[in-house]
């Protein structure tokens, strides 16, 4: 011990610890050491364990004192000060990936191509079991919906934290062994570990154990309810689909746009917006400013040249009236962000605040637009099938069976493409009673769409066109018989509506007459009404809730466990 305090103190050389490496200090002496220095070289995490009460019946036990950091590098005083190169600090070192589970297990292997290697692990504890003989831990660091089986005796490196239940469910750990078969049927490759490193304690109140835990608890539980497999799966296929939305768009010359989440316009009309102020005093004291406070003109209506923009703002509903804006000098975009709505609503369709997928086609009609959804649909379903495969197992097992075939046959199959009109006589025709009743004219409802995909298509996708005006947005072109719109809903089965799009009216006498007949202030839209004064062009687009999209390919029946976070009326935690 001696030796290793000299080597400590020595003026001219300095052991540094990166990343991930374990240094271990054997002591056999029960009073600490006076004589090391009081600085060491960081970053450096110190982990302790009580020595213990030694008397002469009881032999002394080897203890030691685990120091977490990365690969164990040496270098000399000079080496630094030649790296810093006239900066305070030294260089910043290389990025690399980290090994994770998926890097093992994947591929048509499942791990055999790493027997023999020794390898390093970092992950979270799903369970630990100790046995007689041999210990079990399973670990999984969120890559793959399969965790790392690790096995180890009592002679393991750093075996004391099991012993003395330091690691438990929920603690994170790191592992270092060798890649060996499985002696089990559930995994071809097993971690037999040389060492063990505590992490993080996982405190014993840690809620989520290996019981079942139904999705209403694991909503109160939104910031740790990822670590489950169901939602871990949840969050990988919301990957993959992001993934290839912006994957399907680049590769097809789409440039992607971002669009404003504040704005003073409402796309949609229909004035279900969240307001943005600072009329409201925006301090620690905000819930217990008064009423009073709030600037009037006349004692009676709010005074908005006094708020931030000068005049009211909301957040978002859309970012199509900015996408547009962007399709008539970049030809096609597209928006991918959060909208919010301040709808009511608890059902399990709805949220406060979603994504959506907003492309814009200039220079296209109704049937370009239709044939880009489908093209895109097809796109993302297959991306899913071929990249996300453990997972979409899981779903069909686990959470809607026959799922994997339902979304094979939207990659594969025709759309089949159907007017409003003859939508509304198949649903009259129907040999069935709806909740809300059938007639032309009328909104049509999910159960309506769930019944013309799943029933009268036998579960074939549909596109639904040619809407009547008076149920769709101010923005919509108009068509030739005055009635109806050229407005397309894209109807899969077990969701309904999944894309809603249209071309948009580029007639600037016709949208300024469309925007009277709906008595909406023609002067909030000046510039949306500017992009039909200054080169106007055919040009079409459609939205897709995001939300909506994962609940769709991973069979999830309520869309607050569709995203990490979700606000609904009443709910805006974490």
């Amino acid at each position: 011990m001696a030796a290793m305090a000299a080597i400590a103190v020595a003026p001219t050389r300095h052991l540094l610890l990166t990343p991930n490496a374990a240094f271990r200090c054997l002591s056999l002496y029960r009073k600490p050491i006076s004589n090391l220095p009081t600085s060491l070289p960081k970053p450096i995490l110190f982990r302790s364990y009580p020595l213990p009460d030694f008397s002469p019946e009881i032999p002394r036990r080897r203890c030691f004192c685990t120091v977490i950091s990365g690969e164990t590098v040496e270098t000399t005083k000079q080496d630094v000060v030649q790296d810093r190169r006239g900066q305070v600090g030294g260089r910043v070192g290389e990025f690399r990936k980290k090994l994770k589970v998926v890097d093992i297990k994947s591929g048509p292997s499942e791990g055999l191509d790493f027997l023999g290697q020794t390898l390093v692990v970092k992950g979270w504890v799903r369970t630990l079991r100790v046995q007689s003989s041999v210990t079990f831990v399973e670990i999984n660091d969120g890559s793959c919906l399969s965790n790392m089986q690790c096995v180890m005796d009592s002679d393991v490196e750093g075996y004391d934290q099991v012993e003395t239940g330091m690691i438990t469910t929920g603690a994170s750990i790191w592992v270092q062994g060798v890649v060996v078969k499985s002696q089990g049927s559930k995994q071809k490759v097993e971690l037999k570990l040389t060492k063990i490193v505590l992490v993080g304690k996982s405190d014993p109140s840690f809620p989520i154990q290996k019981k079942r835990a139904s999705r209403e608890y694991l909503r109160t539980k939104a910031h740790l309810r990822p670590r489950t497999n169901t939602f871990g799966a949840v969050a990988r296929v919301r990957n993959a689909l992001a993934y290839a939305t912006h994957k399907f768009f680049q590769e097809n010359g789409f440039v992607w746009v971002s669009s404003p989440i504040i704005t003073a316009s409402d796309c949609e009309g229909a004035g279900e917006q969240f307001c943005v102020t600072t009329l409201i005093p925006n301090s620690q004291e905000t819930a217990d400013s008064p009423v009073d406070a709030i600037p009037l003109v006349n004692n009676r209506l709010i005074d908005w040249s006094q708020d931030f923009f000068g005049k009211p703002a909301f957040l978002t509903v859309s970012g199509q009236l900015n996408g547009e804006a962007y399709a008539t000098a970049l030809t096609d975009v597209y928006t991918f962000g959060p909208t919010f709505r301040a709808e009511n609503s608890n059902t399990s369709r709805h949220l406060a605040e979603f994504w959506m997928i907003e492309p814009e086609l200039a220079f296209a009609d109704l049937n370009d637009n239709m044939a880009c959804a489908t093209a895109y649909l097809q796109y993302v379903v297959r991306y899913v099938l071929d990249n996300c495969k453990e997972d979409m197992d899981f779903f069909n097992t686990w959470i809607d069976k026959g799922i994997i075939d339902r979304l094979s046959d939207i990659a594969d199959k025709d759309f089949a493409q159907i007017t409003y009109t003859e939508a509304i006589d198949l649903l009259l025709g129907a040999n069935k009673k709806f909740e809300f009743p059938v007639k032309w004219g009328c909104d049509l409802q999910s159960e309506h769409e769930r019944y013309i995909t799943e029933e009268a298509f036998a579960g074939c996708p549909v596109v639904i066109r040619d809407y009547p005006k008076d149920i769709k947005a101010f923005y919509m072109r108009q068509n030739e018989d005055g009635k109806t719109v050229a407005a397309m809903d894209v109807l899969v089965p077990r969701i309904g509506e999944l894309i809603g799009g249209s071309q948009r009216e580029e007639r600037l006498e016709i949208l300024e007459a469309r925007l009277d007949d709906l008595r909406l202030n023609k002067d909030a839209y000046w510039w949306y009404l500017d992009l039909r004064r200054y080169g106007s062009v055919p040009h079409s687009g459609f939205g897709l809730g995001f939300e909506r999209l994962v609940q769709f390919a991973t069979g999830m029946d309520n869309i607050r466990d569709v995203i990490p976070f979700p606000r609904t009326p009443g709910s805006a935690e974490f």
